[in-house]
């Protein structure tokens, strides 16, 4: 049953910005569009399991996630609804400071949050900083995956997020079209957070080419990359997380994970 519009057009405009901007990084995929019956954890889940489906049975490919919650005792019992066969899984990081569930599980890519500085005048590149709103950090409860080994320095026992990241800063954004009023007002609007950042990396995974057979292969094919100017930005200036507590670092950090991609190598 499909669930009801809502009122306020926000759920229609975030699916809007999924859409758009995962086909804007891979114009040729297939996109499936599943909608779960509320935001419960369990209509959620279960509507992963829909869109796990569907991707598995066209071959494989990326499912996006941009939704999350605090992190809870006993997630860790859910790891498994992001295992099938065949499928990359990516969930947004989260629109506040610290880390959030399912992008603190290790089957999920966690999708971090830039700010993109342009030149006012030419809009010519200038330079990337962590977003400050983008959830980053810790687990409390998911153990230090095999591909996080390298940095156990920073992040100990546990699992440390964000992995990889996109521009996110609504006041960065981008462009998405929605005909659902969303205030009264239907057209184009600046859209940002991290929500930006899961589809639009899915996106560019998916262009790579590489066809990865789980999301371990994917980030172990990430971490392998850090520090590769090749592959990522490497975002060293900055701060980020509970209380700007994080700072940006050489190779991996808690604000940025890997960095932004370049292109479609390493990933």
């Amino acid at each position: 049953m499909k669930p009801p519009q809502d009122p306020s057009g926000g759920w229609e405009l975030e699916e809007a910005l999924d859409l758009q901007w995962a086909h804007a990084m891979a114009p040729a995929a297939k996109l499936i569009l599943v909608e779960a019956a509320s935001n419960s954890l369990a209509d959620l889940l279960q509507a992963e399991q829909v869109a796990s489906n569907l991707v598995s049975a066209a071959g494989g490919g990326q499912v996006t996630n941009s939704w999350g919650s605090s992190e809870f005792a006993g997630e860790t019992a859910y790891d498994t609804n992001f295992t099938t066969a065949g499928i990359v899984y990516f969930a947004s990081s989260g629109d506040s400071p610290g880390p959030s569930y399912p992008s603190s599980s290790p089957n999920v890519v966690s999708a971090g949050g830039t700010t993109i500085s342009r030149n006012p005048t030419t809009l010519n590149f200038l330079y990337e900083t962590p977003w400050q709103s983008a959830g980053d950090g810790i687990s409390a409860f998911e153990p230090r995956p095999h591909y996080q080994d390298a940095i156990q320095t920073i992040v100990g026992t546990k699992r440390g997020t964000p992995d990889l990241s996109f521009d996110a800063n609504p006041e960065t954004g981008v462009w998405v079209y929605t005909t659902t009023p969303i205030s009264g007002q239907t057209g184009w609007f600046i859209v940002g957070g991290t929500s930006l950042s899961s589809p639009a990396l899915a996106g560019i995974v998916n262009v790579s080419a590489k066809k990865l057979a789980s999301t371990d292969a994917e980030l172990t094919l990430i971490y392998g990359g850090i520090g590769n100017a090749t592959f990522f930005n490497d975002i060293t200036s900055g701060i980020c997380g509970p209380y700007a507590g994080y700072a940006t670092a050489t190779g991996w950090d808690l604000c940025t994970g890997v960095g932004s991609p370049k292109g479609k190598l390493g990933k």
